[in-house]
């Protein structure tokens, strides 16, 4: 396969039994993958032998994300019911559950010790939460966004975030500073190229931008897809090659990164919304989910040479 080639095929498809699927997240490693329902559990497993190996019970209304910590030995999960939970991996029990939002809590991360869960809720709210203490309280919360908080993403000392004020607001921990820049349209999806240069924005203008982290500068468009009002992902592939992104016509978009054109459509689930998309972290390899189940996408063994 020569480097540049994108043709991934449907591998697995896995029927969640969780009612809608509302994210699905490969942990670290890209061995094992997360789906959150509105059946108020997460689910583990093993994607590529379609294997289930463990749920985690414990939320009081659907949960919406998920993420594992960077040894596969906790979970942070969040949901309607405006809580953050920790779990333990092994034994499937809540370990920490943090109270503090006031709305329904959209998104979660760990940082890259894990060591703090950073959460981003209806209530416009980003909250850090130290996971290590005892304290059930957040350690810093940011109040910038005007409106819900409808993504985030970490990455060594910056969280980036999207609300639905139209702006993403980048903010440096470490220096104590933040950044924004204004998008024009809600933002639904933010997220992070694999060299951590540039920012890749979905907004409710049925478009996906691409921008330069330090300037704001403008360096792509993708579009054909459509969002209507869902909180529909975009991502990138594992190279920095490939814009994809979920769609309410069932298929996964993907865009060539630089030319900005449409180079395949991915059908997960027709007449369903493919709202949540997740690559693998070193390989050329998909998560996507849509109703009520995840499609495995990846190069058939034959065809990886």
């Amino acid at each position: 396969m020569s480097e540049n080639k994108f043709n991934l095929q449907c591998l697995k498809t896995i029927d969640c039994k969780q009612g809608a699927v509302r994210s699905v997240r490969f942990n670290v490693d890209g061995s094992y993958c997360l789906t959150c329902g509105a059946d108020k559990k997460i689910k583990l497993w093993n994607p590529y032998k379609a294997l289930h190996l463990k749920t985690y019970s414990g939320h009081g209304n659907e949960v919406l994300n998920a993420c594992s910590s960077c040894d596969n030995s906790h979970i942070v999960s969040c949901g309607r019911d405006k809580l953050v939970i920790m779990w333990d991996v092994s034994s499937g029990a809540p370990l920490r559950r943090l109270r503090g939002h006031s709305g329904q809590v959209t998104c979660i991360r760990f940082n890259e010790e894990s060591t703090i869960a950073i959460s981003g809720s209806h209530d416009n709210t980003v909250m850090c939460w130290d996971v290590r203490s005892r304290n059930n309280t957040p350690i810093q919360v940011m109040r910038d966004a005007k409106d819900s908080i409808t993504s985030l993403e970490v990455a060594g000392h910056e969280i980036l975030t999207g609300s639905v004020d139209r702006k993403v607001r980048r903010y440096d921990i470490r220096m104590n500073k933040l950044f924004s820049d204004f998008i024009g349209e809600a933002v639904t999806c933010v997220s992070l190229t694999r060299d951590s240069q540039c920012v890749l924005v979905s907004s409710a203008d049925n478009m996906v931008r691409l921008l330069d982290k330090e300037s704001g500068e403008l360096l792509g468009e993708y579009s054909g897809h459509s969002t209507d009002d869902y909180c529909v992902e975009s991502c990138v592939d594992n190279k920095d090659h490939y814009v994809l992104s979920g769609s309410i016509d069932g298929n996964i978009w993907c865009w060539d990164l630089v030319q900005g054109n449409v180079v395949t459509k991915l059908p997960h689930d027709k007449g369903h919304v493919v709202n949540s998309v997740s690559s693998h972290p070193s390989q050329l390899c998909l998560l996507s989910a849509g109703h009520a189940s995840i499609k495995l996408w990846g190069i058939p063994e034959n065809d990886s040479d």
